[in-house]
């Protein structure tokens, strides 16, 4: 059980990196070399693996929580309809609001690691 806690911490990181791979290889697939600017992104996240930093980590928990609550804003203005998308969007919106919510939850749980644990 001790193992299983000792990992837990790493569980955003992992998943934010498993998101910019996702996003990297589809991009590269469809645009070739423009793509690897992207790969810039997962630096601060593998960052926080290697050699963990807890200003980065709270810095990163913070910015991403306010990415994902404007996004969750968005989706709930959907929603009720005060926004009107285009049908040809509106396909994306029930994967598009797994990612968005997974998100905020993967950025609170940094947060979360940022004020509650000493790496």
């Amino acid at each position: 059980m001790n193992t299983i806690s000792k990992y837990t911490k790493f569980i955003p990181y992992l998943y934010f990196l498993s998101v910019i791979m996702f996003w990297f290889t589809h991009i590269n697939k469809s645009e070739g070399i423009s793509a690897y600017p992207i790969l810039l992104f997962g630096i601060p996240f593998l960052w926080q693996l290697i050699k963990p930093n807890r200003k980065l980590n709270f810095s990163l928990g913070i910015i991403f929580v306010c990415l994902s609550s404007y996004l969750i804003l968005a989706y709930i203005f959907d929603l009720l309809n005060i926004i009107n998308l285009p049908e040809s969007s509106k396909g994306f919106l029930f994967y598009g609001g797994i990612l968005v919510f997974s998100h905020f939850i993967m950025s609170l749980w940094i947060i979360r690691n940022s004020i509650e644990k000493v790496f």
